[in-house]
């Protein structure tokens, strides 16, 4: 009898297994990730290269070009001087290091500063992620290309349509819901958000759904205002769930380099952030931006968009992002 017992176990967790990876395949494609990386990852290799050109060993001079190169690259100043101390370090310690070690161990740097903020999964039902972000940087369509990502894996979707003072968001919204198959609430434009998140919730708990999404109001030239409503839209859903929001997402755009650090900045001082997703890498040279971003918010980078297609939102992964990159 213990004998079954084991091998029914041994085969269920073999199950377990491969519905796993399943699920993981389909959240990442490290060949999507290659191409929609490539301009950032020549533009990074090639001030890299000219910084170590016809260099034997790391010494000061290079580790001073490498600085540069890595500024440039948007990975921004604080990040890269944290990242060039953590060379110098290395290189005092091994006395020795040629270019492609520098290489190596600047990968090794790289990947061990992201996985330092990287982010565990909750597992709750519904989870509650609200999402944030100004207009323009793709943030409704993180939000659709997110839903086909989850029921994809056989997950339950709600959208709920809180940014209810544009029109066109509410559309939008709508089509991808139609688009990706999943329900939607909302309400007429103009209506409060936090009515509209509200009837989300509920909606999501009655019909026992596994994740409920809920777009809100992109303005940033008023952080009081949004500040006000993203805190009201909070109190409003934690009458039905005391502990939501579960995620709060910032949506970036990462092809505006330093531009989306300064958005990260405001969007900090108006909610708490728990996790990014940083979009329109591909055809970018300033890939860097999520390490800088990820770094210094102390915030986690959870999706990054490598293409325009449905399926070109990717859970972020530290040391395969690197591996692209560099």
């Amino acid at each position: 009898m213990n004998l079954i017992a084991t091998l029914c176990g041994f085969f269920y967790f073999l199950h377990l297994q491969k519905t796993v990876m399943g699920i993981f395949k389909r959240f990442f494609s490290k060949e999507k990730l290659d191409k929609g990386l490539e301009s950032s990852k020549q533009s990074i290799l090639n001030k890299i290269g000219k910084a170590v050109a016809g260099k034997s060993t790391v010494d000061a001079s290079v580790l001073d070009q490498l600085e540069e190169a890595l500024i440039s690259a948007d990975i921004g100043v604080d990040t890269t001087l944290k990242i060039i101390d953590l060379l110098e370090k290395r290189v005092a310690k091994d006395k020795y290091m040629n270019a492609k070690e520098l290489q190596s161990i600047l990968r090794e740097e790289i990947t061990s500063l992201l996985e330092l903020h990287h982010e565990t999964q909750t597992d709750v039902k519904p989870k509650v992620t609200l999402v944030v972000g100004v207009n323009g940087v793709g943030k409704t369509t993180t939000i659709g290309k997110l839903a086909h990502l989850y029921k994809s894996t056989g997950l339950q979707v709600l959208l709920g349509a809180a940014d209810t003072f544009r029109a066109a968001a509410v559309d939008q919204l709508n089509m991808w819901s139609d688009r990706v198959g999943v329900q939607i609430v909302k309400q007429k434009m103009g209506s409060d958000p936090a009515s509209v998140a509200y009837d989300a919730v509920q909606s999501g708990l009655s019909q026992g759904v596994d994740h409920v999404i809920i777009d809100t109001a992109g303005r940033l030239h008023n952080k009081v205002n949004l500040m006000n409503e993203l805190a009201k839209i909070k109190r409003i859903i934690q009458k039905s769930i005391p502990e939501a929001p579960h995620e709060v997402l910032l949506v970036l755009d990462g092809s505006t380099g330093q531009n989306a650090f300064e958005q990260a900045r405001q969007f900090a001082q108006a909610t708490d952030i728990t996790a990014l997703a940083i979009t329109k890498l591909d055809g970018t040279a300033k890939g860097g931006v999520v390490l800088g971003i990820s770094d210094q918010m102390q915030v986690p980078v959870k999706y990054i968009g490598v293409g325009e297609g449905m399926e070109d939102l990717q859970e972020f992964n530290p040391k395969e992002f690197v591996d692209s990159l560099l």
